[in-house]
């Protein structure tokens, strides 16, 4: 702000994070409706980074996931409700040290040279074992929320930092998801794959994905997470849903009346009873606490 601005106006003049601390926080109270309201408006769009479509559909390649593996093996385990948590505390200097070789490893492969049901595994690994690192590289936080690493006086959370470099290309987790899984792949499972390090979000799964398992795994992770609470649950007659439904509805059908076809065709029997029986609008909820191994006992934010 101008000098002379100052001397004017000098009951005014704020600093960019107070005014960032303002905007945010009137965004959360604005944004804690039910379906369709105006957070739908600022969750990223997939469009497709063109540059990444080739793929060799005679590859041979096989990508090695075997340190993701020993890693998951070692740190993550299911709660008492079944939420995955990772144990970010107990990772021990030698394992970050494995976690980085791993992604380094990835960093070197020729992804355009894979057959596309390698691509997918490859790219899914890829931003779950990123999003850890990022995590372990601010640890102790109570949400990834806190980790303002993204460009912009009004960013939240790392998703949007360069964080790793393939085939001379920079990318960042908002590259990974938003601008090659959901549009290359055209696959709303995606969605139910890669994991945000909080507890609202999809399991953090205890297995790799890899060209095998890739399509059956992403379909167990979809009914898994609609028969979960966090996913979709009736409680006195009204139904909530992850906000993932809402801030993507458009991978879902586009509407309210879409997204509750989706999780009835994905529901178990007392869940699909349940939704039959319902009233009312859609509710939206999503817990941006870490899913900490311990958890922490209060998050930064519940919405």
């Amino acid at each position: 702000m101008p000098d002379d601005a100052v001397k004017a106006y000098p009951n005014v003049m704020i600093t960019f994070a107070t005014f960032r601390t303002f905007v945010l926080g009137l965004f959360i109270v604005v944004t804690t409706s039910g379906f369709g309201g105006i957070e739908r408006t600022f969750a990223p769009k997939a469009k497709a980074w063109d540059v990444w479509r080739p793929h060799d559909a005679a590859a041979e390649i096989v990508v090695d996931h075997g340190d993701w593996q020993a890693f998951l093996d070692r740190y993550v385990a299911s709660d008492a409700v079944g939420v995955n948590r990772l144990a970010y505390g107990r990772v021990s200097e030698g394992d970050r040290a494995i976690l980085a070789r791993y992604v380094d490893s990835l960093a070197a492969s020729p992804v355009r040279a894979l057959s596309r049901p390698e691509q997918k595994a490859f790219w899914i690994n890829l931003y779950n074992a990123v999003t850890v690192q990022v995590v372990l590289a601010h640890y102790p936080v109570r949400s990834i929320l806190d980790i303002d690493t993204s460009p912009g006086i009004l960013a939240d959370g790392p998703w949007d930092e360069k964080l790793v470099t393939i085939e001379g290309e920079r990318l960042s987790l908002n590259d990974i998801e938003h601008r090659i899984l959901r549009p290359i792949f055209d696959d709303n499972r995606i969605h139910f794959a890669v994991n945000c390090a909080s507890v609202g979000c999809p399991n953090l799964l205890k297995q790799v994905y890899t060209s095998d398992n890739v399509e059956a795994l992403l379909s167990q992770a979809a009914r898994a997470y609609v028969n979960d609470p966090r996913g979709a649950r009736v409680d006195g007659g009204r139904l909530t849903v992850s906000k993932i439904f809402d801030w993507y509805a458009d991978d879902f059908g586009g509407s309210e009346v879409s997204v509750i076809a989706y999780i009835d065709e994905h529901a178990d029997p007392s869940l699909k009873a349940a939704i039959a029986g319902r009233r009312g609008s859609i509710k939206t909820a999503y817990d941006w606490a870490l899913n900490d191994d311990p958890p922490f006992p209060s998050p930064r934010r519940s919405r």
